[in-house]
């Protein structure tokens, strides 16, 4: 299954969806189409595998970042969740661009909004812990805006496609955070 899912990620890297048949699909991975079957019914079930992984390793950095910042202020949370929210979408970003685009023709928004439903938890039980150190707000609100104001310049910065330099990334981390501090405070 997971050579079938890596030759899956290769291809629709390299070649795009619409190349991406079964037939191609276990012939790069080195199985029959027969085998490929077996385990999976569609060439759209494996670009839904093939999200689940990439969003799965995506979510342990966002899962293992929320349990270091837990006691830190806001102000050094929130520079660490851009940092880690910008090496996300760094993670096979080739990945992440084809994947953007072909999301919603896999039928797999479902479990994509799973994984935006459970970092907007984590940053409202973030938020709802260090309340006294916020402007009032509501933080269902303040976790929505947080949320889609990093994630909108972590995957921008992705989808534009140049390879940042350290320089540049940090930039991008300074001017996240201090635009999310200050709507928060």
């Amino acid at each position: 299954m997971d050579a079938l899912v890596e030759a899956t990620a290769r291809i629709l890297v390299k070649e795009g969806f619409e190349k991406a048949s079964t037939n191609r699909i276990a012939d790069v991975a080195g199985v029959s189409v027969g085998s490929l079957y077996q385990y999976f019914p569609s060439k759209e079930a494996l670009v839904a595998a093939v999200i689940d992984r990439h969003n799965e390793e995506i979510m342990r950095l966002v899962r293992t970042v929320f349990a270091e910042v837990d006691g830190l202020p806001i102000e050094k949370a929130v520079r660490r969740l851009v940092t880690v929210a910008i090496e996300a979408h760094l993670v096979d970003p080739d990945l992440h661009r084809v994947l953007a685009e072909q999301i919603p023709r896999s039928g797999h928004l479902a479990e994509v909004e799973a994984y935006s439903q459970e970092i907007h938890a984590l940053v409202r039980t973030y938020l709802e812990r260090h309340r006294k150190e916020m402007r009032k707000l509501d933080p269902a609100l303040a976790a929505f805006m947080c949320v889609s104001t990093i994630e909108a310049i972590a995957h921008n910065t992705v989808l534009n496609g140049e390879m940042l330099s350290e320089k540049m990334v940090k930039v991008l981390v300074d001017e996240t955070t201090r635009l999310v501090v200050g709507y928060l405070k």
